[in-house]
């Protein structure tokens, strides 16, 4: 099989190099770049981001990265958002009363967690699906978060009445930290999860190289 060749979209945002070295050591070949032309030709995308949901949304813009992914999904081809990466890919974030546009791929919105502790620091354990490629034989495992924001409902779900999807419904895995909160989503090519795959151990490692073998 050929070695994957991955892109971390490079925009100025979060220490990235741990996802390139994670996603290296699982068997990719990656790049870390903000090159329009390498991120839509790569076999994957990686969309990394930490910090506030505004500055990551304008980090993206300003290389195009929006573009860029929503390209890649329109033909199919692998996305990966990572913590405020897949925050971005909702309809909208609130922060301290200032909504941001999203990048739209899902409707809800992001918001501040509502717990007696905020961030959300550490790990903690997963519920997915039944059905889940990425966390099949992983549900017992603790995966590492870092957070205060939060998707926690996922309307898309409750959108379109049973049987009547024209493509399979999202795969849709939950955590919880004062309430349930979206902790990742396997959405056909599109693939996110907010909690740091890159800094959790085996598990993560595990999961990264499930979405390798998808790239194949």
């Amino acid at each position: 099989m050929p070695t994957p060749r991955v892109v971390v979209l490079d925009y100025g945002f979060g220490n990235v190099r741990s996802a390139v070295r994670a996603l290296e050591r699982v068997g990719a070949e990656v790049e870390l770049t903000a090159d329009k032309r390498a991120a839509q030709e790569a076999d994957g995308l990686v969309v990394p981001g930490v910090g506030a949901f505004a500055a990551v949304m304008a980090g993206l813009r300003a290389v195009g990265g929006d573009q860029v992914v929503d390209r890649r999904l329109a033909g199919g081809r692998p996305v990966l958002g990572i913590c405020v990466g897949m925050q971005v890919m909702f309809a909208e974030g609130v922060e301290h009363g200032v909504r941001t546009d999203g990048l739209g791929e899902w409707p809800g919105v992001v918001d501040r967690l509502e717990a007696d502790v905020v961030p959300h620091m550490g790990w903690a354990t997963v519920e997915p699906p039944p059905g889940s490629v990425l966390f099949d034989g992983l549900a017992d495992e603790r995966f590492y978060f870092v957070h205060s924001y939060a998707a926690r409902s996922f309307p898309l779900h409750d959108e379109v009445p049973a049987g009547e999807h024209p493509l399979p419904a999202p795969l849709v895995t939950w955590a919880e930290h004062g309430d349930r909160f979206v902790a990742a989503v396997e959405n056909g090519p599109l693939a996110a999860t907010q909690f740091h795959p890159e800094k959790s151990g085996d598990a993560g490692a595990e999961l990264l190289r499930r979405w390798l073998g998808l790239l194949r």
